[in-house]
């Protein structure tokens, strides 16, 4: 064989192997975690592609896949970097994706370029139908109509034709973090003053903390409302839920019912310490619910980028409400989300 035939041969031989390598896994199984790092992960589903998103620190990114079995595969894009001055310059937190009113709304958490003023909750318009292209359009800060106090985490939930924006903050006096729900004009302005909605009051919400709220509902249309307590930085991080009583206005307090125990906390034995800060998702045949969260894989790692995204199936109670297990062991086989 010719030296010219001998390297073209080599070199199809290694095409061949990166295409390989790129396929996606057709075991119909795949391991928690699904990337080294990735904390505060979101998902979201549109026209059978999944958008992924989490914290950087310094930029906003979104990973696209067919499988959420396959994130590991994908590589992520950068779509929006910071200015260097001004309110939202730093400290880049908690990126959540939503599709309203046919266009891509990207809500994330910011601080001041002057390291004086708190961090606040910020929003990117782009009317593309892929939100990892076109243009970003800065809509602001989402502002609460009464002050302008510490926020973050801000979330968006859709019930009976109308948005609210939920999030994590402090009322001024202390700095309890605090969850707070807004009605909304538009997806970047708030029409109502907040409402809080909840608090600290139990053992295991400790150190003043309730942040990451998300919304999940279940068949019926019912709704919950998942969320983080006691710090990121300690071993007790864990998830919390509410639920909003039927037919209940959800500006009022009274509609929501905290549950007086935490629905998913640390594992050690299973290397699952600290999980919290979760997203939802379907399956791609829309049968199954997926709870998707961050948690550190040993201990005392704290609220850095040592906390890696991990998903698992949601499974439903008799009564309703979601049953979401304990953290599946770490490098464990799990069945694929049905659909893929």
């Amino acid at each position: 064989m010719k030296s010219s035939q001998l390297l073209s041969l080599l070199c199809l031989l290694l095409i061949s192997s990166l295409c390989h390598a790129a396929r996606p896994d057709t075991s119909g199984v795949f391991t928690n975690p699904l990337l080294g790092s990735g904390p505060d992960p979101w998902v979201i589903q549109q026209d059978g592609i999944y958008y992924y998103l989490n914290t950087t620190g310094h930029n906003l990114v979104i990973r696209k896949t067919a499988a959420m079995s396959a994130l590991g595969q994908t590589k992520e894009m950068v779509v929006w970097t910071p200015p260097v001055k001004g309110p939202n310059a730093r400290d880049i937190w908690a990126p959540e994706l939503h599709r309203l009113n046919n266009k891509w709304y990207l809500y994330y958490t910011a601080g001041s370029s002057d390291n004086i003023h708190p961090q606040h909750t910020f929003v990117l318009e782009n009317t593309a139908k892929d939100p990892t292209t076109g243009t970003w359009t800065d809509k602001g800060q989402i502002r609460d109509t009464a002050a302008n106090y510490f926020a973050i985490d801000g979330t968006i939930f859709t019930h009976n034709g109308k948005n609210y924006f939920i999030w994590s903050g402090h009322n001024g006096k202390d700095v309890v973090q605090r969850l707070y729900i807004a009605r909304m004009a538009n997806p970047w302005t708030l029409i109502s003053p907040r409402v809080e909605i909840a608090a600290p009051q139990y053992s295991w919400e400790q150190n003043g903390v309730n942040e990451g709220p998300e919304i999940l509902k279940n068949a019926k249309g019912e709704v919950f409302l998942i969320f983080s307590a006691c710090g990121c930085w300690t071993e007790n991080y864990a998830l919390g839920i509410m639920q909003l009583k039927h037919g209940a206005d959800p500006l009022q307090p009274q509609s929501w019912t905290k549950s007086a125990e935490p629905v998913l906390q640390s594992k050690p034995e299973n290397g699952a310490y600290a999980p919290g800060h979760n997203g939802f998702f379907k399956s791609p045949d829309g049968k199954e619910d997926w709870i998707i969260y961050h948690a550190n894989s040993r201990a005392g790692e704290g609220c850095g980028q040592r906390r890696n995204p991990r998903m698992q199936q949601v499974n439903w109670k008799a009564d309703g409400s979601p049953d979401f297990g304990v953290p599946v062991k770490i490098n464990t086989a799990i069945k694929n989300p049905s659909g893929e």
